[in-house]
């Protein structure tokens, strides 16, 4: 029970002291993704260096605390990673960070974050892609 007890605290604090909370003013992509049903919103704000590292990425967002903890948790891990990391990311990840037992009572919630991100990773992958193709 001790375990399930420190787990929740660390959820708690995610929520109440969210890491990488807020707008990046340079962002390459802005991300807003939401739950209609719950409420449940989440902008995230990435940043990709020349070497394709997500070296910045941020969120803001609204809702309840799995959503908010879940995207702070989740984006958290992925700072420094590559685009084709995150790409590859399984959603597993989620799970694998908030656990089991919480992602199945509310899997949509606990996805947001990480969803966001993937849809700002696909949206900076375009946006490579079409400058590319002005380039050449």
């Amino acid at each position: 029970m001790k375990n399930q007890e420190q787990f929740m605290e660390v959820i708690l604090d995610h929520f109440e002291n969210p890491r990488n909370y807020g707008a990046i003013e340079s962002a390459d992509v802005i991300q807003e993704s939401g739950n209609p049903g719950c409420g449940d919103i989440i902008k995230v704000y990435l940043n990709v260096d020349s070497e394709g590292t997500a070296n910045k990425i941020s969120f803001s967002g609204e809702g309840c605390m799995l959503s908010q903890a879940g995207a702070s948790l989740v984006l958290e891990k992925m700072v420094g990673k590559s685009i084709k990391e995150i790409q590859e990311m399984p959603p597993d990840i989620v799970q694998d960070t908030l656990g089991k037992k919480l992602v199945s009572t509310r899997p949509r919630c606990a996805m947001l974050g990480f969803n966001t991100l993937k849809n700002a990773v696909k949206q900076w992958q375009r946006q490579q892609t079409l400058s590319e193709i002005r380039n050449s």
